[in-house]
């Protein structure tokens, strides 16, 4: 069974980086794509970024663009986040989300998830 453990998250005032970071276990990580959603209370759970299995494809939301960038160690089986100029409207739950093999923005794709972790930004 897949487990992903996320860590990292905080609080943090505009315009700070912070870096999320999420570990997969049970299973081989280099078989699976990996994907950061993200979730503020009463909104939907939205596809922030993705990698694939190789790293070599990434798929990133337009409002993130040029800020996050996602990176995957197979050796570790960890997968990054990196958040730089982070906005008050980034504020949310960050889930870690595994799918077997193909990369997707959908979230109802990934079979796997984190327990998330809390992302406050200040203004």
């Amino acid at each position: 069974q897949v487990q992903l453990v996320e860590s990292g998250g905080g609080l943090v005032q505009a315009g700070d980086s912070l870096t999320l970071n999420c570990t997969l276990s049970g299973r081989t990580f280099s078989d699976y794509a990996m994907g950061w959603f993200r979730q503020s209370p009463g909104t939907e759970r939205e596809f922030v970024v993705g990698i694939s299995t190789s790293g070599g494809g990434k798929w990133i939301t337009d409002s993130v663009r040029g800020r996050f960038t996602i990176s995957r160690d197979n050796a570790t089986n960890t997968v990054s986040l990196q958040m730089n100029n982070l906005e008050f409207e980034d504020t949310a739950v960050y889930l870690c989300a595994a799918r077997l093999k193909i990369l997707s923005t959908r979230r109802e794709d990934y079979g796997y998830w984190g327990q998330g972790t809390q992302v406050t930004v200040s203004s």
